[in-house]
């Protein structure tokens, strides 16, 4: 089990249905992003800035894990998401996404690589999003597992909003690969000669959140909106999620993106914000700690600073419940944690590592 935290919150929270604190795990990360639970009790955390970290017996560890790819820091990009194999335990096998820079342009890309005590070896690229661009926004770069072992790998629009209602064009789409990097069986555009055959979805602007529903076997999505709309969706193969075509938000300058939020053949988002919380970062609540909370859904939010819980009935949003208004950090990532607790990531050049845990 994951050992607990150095230090501990003195304040406690109080919801609708539990009281809760913060234990801090770590902190001082330089805009940490992503997290990973270990078989063995430790914690991998990416770092946007360029290095994954291990979290042992409650502590960081100052030495970054050796041998990552090549990758590059700038803007929105760095590294982000970092994910087990379903079967680690036997292959020792992760996957990271990052953005990566040619003089083509940058691009977002994924490796896999095995982890060796405290360094990757056998680092492979098996996925890069074509074509490269020259702005640093919107890589997205959250990735999931589905029961049949494949992988899916969400590539913002990169800023270039038309780009996602191309079919031909890897951006502003989720993709779907075996953990070799070929495409998954079954893949909506495999007769397409025009779309990559690892298309799985289109009309996406930016997924930040991605997380696989506890009994369906779903992947579920969140996106930005620009000021207003953003979505929940669960991904249908082949749906087209209607950015830039429609949108319940408008542009940063106040115009209007579209005039529409509803046209035949695109996809309604399951629920939608307005004005926009900058979501990231997902999971749903499948621990013991706090049974009031099973099947329902946190989302982080970066803009707005908070937690935000969704309750979930039938596939529908039936509660909404923003939670920790008062932390002042951005949260970037929601964890559902092997221990029963939600870990969660705050975005910040000395970002924090927490675990929420029932006040008592």
């Amino acid at each position: 089990m994951l050992a607990a935290p150095a230090c501990v919150t003195a304040q406690t929270w109080s919801s609708s249905e539990a009281t809760f604190r913060l234990d801090t795990v770590a902190q001082g990360l330089e805009h940490p992003w992503s997290l990973a639970f270990l078989p063995d009790g430790d914690a991998l955390v990416t770092e946007r800035a360029g290095r994954l970290r291990v979290i042992r017996d409650g502590t960081l560890l100052p030495e970054p894990v050796q041998g990552l790819p090549e990758l590059v820091v700038s803007g929105q990009g760095g590294l982000l998401d970092v994910l087990l194999h379903p079967e680690f335990r036997q292959n020792n096998t992760l996957f990271l996404s990052y953005a990566h820079r040619s003089p083509a342009g940058m691009t977002t890309r994924v490796a896999r690589a095995e982890l060796n005590g405290n360094r990757l070896t056998g680092v492979e690229v098996i996925f890069e999003a074509l074509p490269r661009s020259g702005t640093s926004r919107h890589f997205a770069g959250r990735m999931a597992f589905d029961a049949q072992g494949n992988l899916y790998i969400a590539v913002g629009d990169r800023g270039e909003m038309d780009r996602a209602q191309d079919t031909g064009d890897d951006a502003g789409g989720v993709h779907r690969i075996t953990p070799e990097g070929k495409p998954a069986p079954g893949n909506p555009f495999l007769a397409d000669s025009q779309a990559n055959d690892t298309l799985f979805t289109y009309g996406n602007r930016n997924i930040q959140g991605m997380t696989v529903h506890p009994e369906t076997g779903a992947i579920w999505t969140h996106e930005h909106g620009p000021r207003g709309g953003d979505e929940i969706n669960i991904l249908r193969a082949g749906t087209n999620y209607g950015w830039p075509e429609i949108t319940y938000g408008i542009d940063y300058s106040g115009l209007p993106i579209s005039l529409d939020t509803k046209q035949p053949g695109m996809a309604q988002p399951l629920h939608y914000w307005d004005p926009s919380i900058a979501p990231s970062g997902m999971a749903f609540y499948t621990g013991t700690l706090f049974p009031q909370w099973q099947g329902d859904l946190f989302v982080g939010a970066l803009k707005m600073q908070k937690l935000v819980r969704l309750e979930i009935v039938d596939g529908k949003v039936t509660e909404e419940e923003d939670l920790l208004t008062d932390l002042g950090e951005r949260i970037r990532a929601v964890n559902m944690g092997p221990d029963g607790a939600l870990w969660l990531l705050t975005d910040a050049p000395r970002g924090n590592v927490y675990r929420m845990v029932p006040a008592q």
